[in-house]
């Protein structure tokens, strides 16, 4: 009987582990940023050619390479991180492995032009399936630069499984923020197809955040800061005021890495609770510094779960430090009057008893009689003439019929019908009733009229565009990059419910109207909302996409009649009328339910 098991090639068993490691474009750039920041960069160039399909460059000015540690480095478990198991409890890198140029040399062709300060020339070495094509010196500047084409070239399953251009770049730019972010001293640039995406000098971790997800993030943080034997926690969680539902930031890093940790979020959502809306969310940026022996990060190839050893006391740290942040926010403020060009008042010095205020010696004199009296005034002898003119209780007697002489007789009138009963009730401004053959129905007013707006946009999307109402003023509405590149697939969906936008930049664009059955709706708010909202990974093709879908479900939940807005009996019936005639009375698009009948045979038994 022969042996079956066999030793793998090494070729086949790198394109096994750079499943793992190598999922995505997102995940070339976030191991190889990740190494320059290792190496020490204060510059980070990052250049994508369709979202990482056709290329991948990365350029910093770290240490550089020598021409033994350039082809060592595309060795699987070939690392300077870490020489010995137990560097695994005292990291300060974000790499330690060893696996990620091996994987990425595995799935695609690469370049490397690497020279250190103390090197004449530099050293280009070319690799395509891990395999080494070329090495020969070439002229580079200090530093490496990393060019990955045509990834996932020799596993097209991997390749045909990528999501669409858009979706890409959105990965890449989430796996890019969540690197900017923890070091604001590194300037970093990244490009798409010739286009610069962001351009970020260094500064503070303030105006980090501000220069990645806009003025609007800027303006509503507030500081964290706590420090303890077992961490120190720093960064900064947003105002209450800034709660939304969708597109929220929510990150922690520990040890200037990445993390996900549900335990740790919890924390910061009991911080907030009876603050916002049920459902809403803030966006945060804490940062923890921990000992490094004290968290375990090689849980999985991510890197992303990390294990702390002292959970449950950092989480009442945490709580308390939001707590206390959220706490200064809403403190009082202290009364500060604006006294420049005012009186000075002086205040009480019993020392200067001359120049006091309270000295009456100083205070002008009044005059009195001390011996006036008004009550020894006799009075008047003629005071039966001020009652001359009044009527006296005969005739009042006789003059009290007369009053009612002219006054016709009103008889009793018959209530109508529509006095009686009206057709429909509206239950705590939140809920319409109405009397059915089989019992009570209840309807959810603001559900109902997103069902009904839903089915018009998505008409309107099919059809014709919709009217647009120009708005007096034009506003302008500043996109993050992830929002930038989102919205050209937007564009002609946005034009046809109704809005008018002109492009003024990369990420500008001007809002000059908006749909016109959306009065009162902030637009740059609802623009927001539908590009939080929005997933481009969804086929165009079709009038009738998924992505439309969801535009026209925003656009409904914005325009749709809101809890607490008191309606007419005649808003109720038009209401109940429209919703009868959607495609679906029980369900929103979204699936939650529109209406609820209580049967008779239950309203008899309640009431026994």
């Amino acid at each position: 009987m022969t042996d079956v098991i066999a030793l793998l090639p090494d070729s086949v068993a790198n394109q096994i582990a750079a499943g793992e490691v190598i999922q995505r474009p997102a995940s070339v750039i976030k191991e190889l940023v990740e190494n320059a920041v290792d190496a020490r960069a204060k510059v980070i160039n990052v250049l994508v050619v369709d979202a990482g399909r056709t290329s991948i460059q990365v350029i910093d000015d770290g240490c550089g390479m020598s021409i033994t540690d350039a082809r060592l480095a595309f060795e699987r478990h070939a690392t300077s991180k870490i020489r010995q198991a137990d560097d695994l409890f005292s990291l300060h890198t974000m790499g330690f492995r060893g696996e990620a140029l091996p994987s990425i040399a595995a799935v695609a062709q690469v370049e490397l032009r690497t020279r250190r300060q103390e090197d004449e020339v530099g050293t280009c070495l070319t690799l395509s399936g891990s395999h080494v094509v070329g090495q020969e010196p070439c002229s580079c500047a200090v530093g490496c630069s990393f060019t990955v084409s045509n990834l996932f070239f020799n596993v097209p399953a991997r390749r045909k499984f990528l999501k669409t251009n858009a979706t890409e770049l959105n990965n890449i730019l989430t796996a890019f923020e969540r690197i900017v972010l923890v070091y604001p001293e590194i300037s970093f640039t990244l490009h798409s197809n010739g286009q610069e995406l962001m351009n970020l000098r260094s500064g503070s971790l303030r105006q980090r955040i501000t220069d990645v997800y806009g003025r609007r993030y800027g303006q509503d943080l507030l500081p964290v800061g706590v420090e303890t034997a077992l961490c120190r926690i720093t960064g900064f969680v947003a105002k209450p005021d800034a709660a939304r539902k969708k597109g929220v930031h929510e990150c922690f890093f520990v040890n200037g890495r990445y993390m996900k940790h549900p335990y740790f979020h919890k924390a910061v959502a009991q911080a907030y609770d009876r603050l916002i809306p049920a459902g809403a969310h803030v966006p945060y940026f804490i940062y923890f510094e921990v000992n490094p022996a004290d968290i375990d990060v090689n849980i999985h190839p991510t890197k992303t779960e990390i294990k702390f050893e002292n959970e449950q006391p950092i989480w009442q740290i945490l709580t308390a430090a939001v707590h206390d942040a959220i706490g200064q926010f809403c403190e009082i403020p202290q009364i500060d009057f604006d006294t420049e060009g005012k009186p000075e008042i002086p205040v009480y010095d019993p020392s200067a008893a001359s120049h006091s205020p309270l000295d009456n010696s100083q205070w002008p004199k009044a005059n009195s009689q001390p011996s006036y009296n008004p009550f020894r005034q006799k009075p008047s002898s003629d005071w039966q003439r001020l009652y001359e003119r009044l009527p006296s209780s005969e005739d009042k007697e006789q003059s009290a019929p007369s009053l009612f002489e002219n006054t016709p007789q009103l008889s009793p009138v018959s209530p109508q019908p529509s006095d009686i009963a009206p057709l429909h009730y509206q239950y705590k401004g939140r809920y319409v009733m109405t009397a059915v053959k089989s019992g009570l129905m209840v309807i959810d007013q603001h559900r109902a009229d997103v069902r009904i707006r839903y089915e018009r946009y998505m008409r309107q999307l099919a059809d014709a565009p919709s009217q647009t109402q120009r708005l007096l003023f034009t506003e302008t509405i500043d996109l993050t990059p992830t929002e930038a590149t989102l919205m050209p697939e937007l564009l002609p969906s946005l034009a046809a419910v109704g809005f008018d936008l002109t492009p003024l930049g990369p990420v500008s664009y001007a809002v000059a109207g908006v749909p016109a059955d959306i009065g009162g709706v902030d637009p740059v708010g609802l623009l927001h909302d539908i590009l939080a909202d929005a997933d481009a990974s969804l086929p165009l093709s079709s009038h009738l996409s998924p992505l439309t879908s969801r535009l026209a479900l925003t656009l409904a939940r914005k325009a749709a009649i809101s809890y607490g807005e008191v309606l007419s009996n005649d808003e109720m019936d038009t209401l109940v009328n429209h919703l009868f005639a959607c495609s679906d009375v029980n369900h929103t698009p979204d699936g939650k339910t529109i209406l609820s009948i209580l049967p008779q045979e239950d309203i008899e038994r309640l009431m026994g």
